[in-house]
């Protein structure tokens, strides 16, 4: 079986997650796949090209090597619904995000392949990012996870009209400290040409809320971008370097204030 995870140690107290990057498909998988599902449309495209200066900030980066149709790496182990009464994709989903079918007739997973795929992808990515933060936690005396996503700047089936682009979860203010996403919002908001919320449509999957644990100086905070900032959002999904450069410093000014309040708030 190929990796489902890519990787990288660094010093600082930071561990960067970016579960939806991935684009591998297992063959057994693929080949039941519909058209529309094929193209993986709902990838967070291009987001470990997006933030290439994570090596420069010595942080530790985590990434999926595969595609969410897969299985979602930011849904709950359990199949749970993310956001109570909304319009949920699941743990390992049947439709894409503009509600097209992701599996031919029939050839959907079942209980027994989805409990597989749980054990085999999901299972060992949260495995390693647990173990990172404990360990960040451990040098650091504070860990901060910063899970980075991105998404199209309108998709129906989740909110009306375009989506800001810069949006800020931390459990509705549950798995962050109040004053690390009051210096995020500062960060936005100066962010000329860009708009930004916290805690709105987004308030963080379950990576964000599982891990984040401000009482014990575990602090996790979701960024949902707008691919709109950075990336044509139809196919083939091309990164622009000319749009990405406009976003790309505030992406590295939000993780830099990050950093910085965390080694404040343990004073070194």
């Amino acid at each position: 079986m190929s990796e489902t995870y890519r990787f990288t140690a660094g010093a600082a107290p930071m561990l960067v997650s970016i579960p939806h990057v991935g684009t591998g498909v297992p063959d057994d998988i693929a080949k039941r796949f519909t058209e529309a599902a094929k193209t993986l449309p709902d990838t967070d495209w291009h987001v470990d090209r997006l933030y290439d200066f994570l090596g420069d900030l010595d942080v530790s980066v985590i990434a999926a090597t595969q595609s969410r149709y897969v299985v979602d790496l930011n849904r709950p182990a359990d199949g749970r619904p993310l956001y109570s009464g909304a319009n949920n994709t699941g743990l390992c989903p049947t439709s894409t995000f503009g509600e097209a079918a992701i599996y031919r007739d029939g050839a959907a997973p079942d209980a027994d392949e989805i409990a597989a795929r749980r054990g085999s992808f999901w299972q060992p990515y949260h495995a390693r990012l647990q173990a990172e933060l404990a360990a960040i936690h451990a040098r650091h005396g504070i860990a901060v996870l910063w899970d980075a996503h991105s998404i199209r700047s309108q998709v129906p089936r989740f909110f009306e009209g375009r989506l800001p682009d810069l949006n800020f979860g931390t459990g509705g203010g549950t798995s962050a400290d109040p004053a690390l996403l009051s210096r995020l919002e500062d960060v936005g908001r100066a962010a000329k040409g860009y708009t930004a919320a916290s805690n709105g449509r987004f308030k963080g999957g379950a990576i964000t809320r599982t891990y984040g644990d401000p009482a014990a100086g575990r602090h996790a905070v979701q960024l949902e971008l707008s691919q709109i900032t950075y990336m044509d959002e139809d196919p083939l999904y091309g990164f622009r370097e000319d749009l990405a450069a406009g976003i790309r410093p505030t992406l590295r000014r939000l993780l830099e204030t990050a950093l910085g309040w965390a080694k404040e708030s343990v004073g070194t």
